[in-house]
């Protein structure tokens, strides 16, 4: 078994499991060297960082990958079906997490945590800062209504928010359950305080959110996005906080991981930035990793996977584009 150095608790992998397994970290990102840790190795558990490609697949004896997280973009689904390969994956079970921290991160903006840390580090006080923009009784709008989007709204709801969603792929929702109104995507952007992006990555959702997207927004606009750094055009945002087309920006996630120190994001106060940590609680963290362990378990023993967390199997890619 070969594990990221970013699934955590590792231990908590290990000790589920009941059969022998040999633990080792993965510590480069180097496709090359990743091929030759894999020699002799039938399990790979991995989130996101690591790029599992065709030719790692092909070059490999892995059985089975477990992804960490509802994400599968870092698999080749279809190279797996080729190879042989199943992958088991974790959708939902770490939404709230994102969820909590989409919040979080609107909240960290629109309260000046930010500038507010600086200015006490300079020995400043609150009358030098900006007022607050509430999020309380404030229009908040979500890009993708999937289990994250609509956790996020159910959170915002406690605000008093009037929460607006577009999804193309979701024709009606129950606004008394999830707190939300459907909209279309232009009725969306004309109307927001603010934007959280819980779409999920895909060849239709990169870059959606570009120039174009950030110029409708009202200056006082906070953009939230919590799912994966492509969805959202790094080089349009940061013109937009340049010129103010934004009040700020609360980032989980980035086009590139890990996120360079001296990238420009960093240089903007009204940015609060956190290292993909979303879906890192600890209940979150351990349901994922039980699963995860349990379904390698249910692999090697000849088991049935359940379909909710079979991502692709010898043959088969078992997840169908958004909408199909």
């Amino acid at each position: 078994m070969l594990i990221d150095q970013d699934v955590q608790p590792r231990e908590l992998f290990a000790g589920t499991l009941d059969r022998p397994i040999e633990l080792d970290v993965v510590g480069d990102l180097d496709e090359d060297w990743l091929i030759e840790a894999l020699e002799g190795i039938d399990v790979l558990v991995t989130i996101s960082r690591l790029s599992v490609t065709y030719r790692v697949l092909a070059a490999s004896d892995v059985s089975i990958v477990a992804k960490v997280g509802t994400g599968i973009d870092n698999v080749d689904l279809e190279a797996a079906a080729e190879a042989g390969t199943t992958v088991v994956y974790t959708p939902g079970l770490n939404a709230l997490s994102v969820a909590e921290h989409a919040v979080t991160l609107l909240l960290a903006v629109s309260r000046n945590l930010r500038p507010g840390r600086l200015a006490l580090e300079n020995g400043q006080w609150r009358d030098e800062l900006p007022s607050a923009i509430p999020v309380t009784g404030s229009t908040c709008g979500i890009v993708g209504f999937g289990v994250i989007g609509c956790r996020v709204a159910r959170l915002l709801a406690g605000f008093d928010a009037d929460v607006l969603a577009h999804d193309p792929y979701v024709h009606e929702v129950d606004t008394d359950l999830t707190g939300a109104e459907l909209v279309d995507f232009e009725t969306l952007l004309d109307s927001v305080d603010s934007l959280v992006v819980a779409a999920e990555p895909t060849d239709e959702t990169r870059g959606m959110i570009d120039a174009s997207v950030l110029e409708r927004l009202d200056s006082e606009a906070i953009l939230v996005n919590v799912t994966r750094g492509p969805v959202v055009d790094t080089g349009a945002m940061i013109d937009a906080l340049e010129a103010g087309e934004i009040a700020g920006a609360g980032l989980d996630v980035f086009e590139e991981e890990p996120l360079p120190a001296d990238s420009p994001l960093l240089s903007f106060e009204q940015v609060v930035a956190t290292p993909h940590i979303g879906g890192s609680s600890i209940r979150a963290r351990s349901s994922i990793v039980e699963t995860l362990a349990g379904l390698v378990e249910d692999h090697f023993e000849g088991w049935t996977i359940p379909g909710r967390f079979l991502a692709a199997r010898p043959g088969e890619v078992c997840v169908s584009p958004p909408g199909e």
